[in-house]
């Protein structure tokens, strides 16, 4: 079974400004690994139209799935959700469903023309609900639209999981060694790779206070690969002497 892919678009001028960390990348890697969507590509753009409708449109037919955080609020700049309807060339319009979740949590009066605007949606969406605030993200086509603030994002995305149609989880194997040099290891880590095709094999050197070393990570959706290949890891890193740590090195 081929698993499907996703993309992720992080939307904010924000984010590349350095004002904002992003946090929601790891997350969204993390849990769409767990359904068997891997995480293929992440782009940052600006709050520009002309850039989120192009590069929409652009990943939308590369990617079985494409996610975005960020521009769905109620101010001026969150223009996420008017571009999204220009990329599928549908009108922006009222959510009745969305009008009609908003309506009810604001006290009468309170449910302003900005926070209309975060039931303002492409025609034809789905919601994605939104346990924390309310005001729900959503999806058309095979674009799923989310809140930058990370808490709210978690929660849209627990709401949008169930949903989506994934594949055989991605699962990884990690050994690790205090003093390894990634030099050292090369040659021989190639040839592995090379015997697993299947899987991503990947060197990660570190530094921590207990000392510097390098970590190899088996990743795939084959479980006796990745196991199969950290074990031939383990024995190359005790030929040269070193004492193979199962498991990925402490933060």
């Amino acid at each position: 079974m081929t698993n499907p892919t996703a993309c992720l678009l992080v939307i904010g001028n924000e984010i590349l400004s350095g004002r904002t960390q992003d946090i929601n990348i790891n997350f969204l890697a993390r849990r769409l690994g767990q359904i068997g969507i891997p995480l293929r590509e992440v782009r940052v753009i600006p709050d520009v139209p002309e850039t989120i409708i192009g590069t929409v449109n652009e990943v939308r037919a590369r990617y079985d799935h494409v996610f975005t955080t960020g521009g769905i609020g109620p101010t001026h700049d969150d223009i996420t959700a008017e571009c999204i309807s220009a990329a599928f060339g549908v009108p922006w319009e009222i959510h009745a469903e969305a009008f009609a979740l908003m309506n009810a949590r604001y006290p009468a009066g309170e449910f302003n023309a900005a926070r209309q605007r975060m039931a303002t949606m492409p025609r034809g969406s789905t919601l994605i609900p939104n346990l924390v605030s309310t005001a729900p993200g959503f999806t058309i086509g095979n674009v799923h639209v989310m809140a930058g603030v990370p808490r709210i994002m978690q929660a849209m995305f627990d709401a949008l999981a169930p949903t989506l149609e994934g594949g055989p989880p991605i699962i990884s194997r990690a050994v690790y060694a205090l003093g390894l040099l990634e030099g050292i290891i090369a040659a021989d880590l190639e040839a592995v790779q090379k015997r697993y095709p299947q899987l991503d094999v990947g060197s990660y050197p570190f530094a921590r206070e207990a000392g510097h070393g390098v970590a190899i990570v088996s990743k795939g959706t084959d479980v006796e690969a990745a196991e199969a290949a950290t074990a031939e890891v383990t024995v190359l890193m005790e030929k040269l002497g070193l004492a193979p740590i199962q498991g990925e090195p402490a933060v």
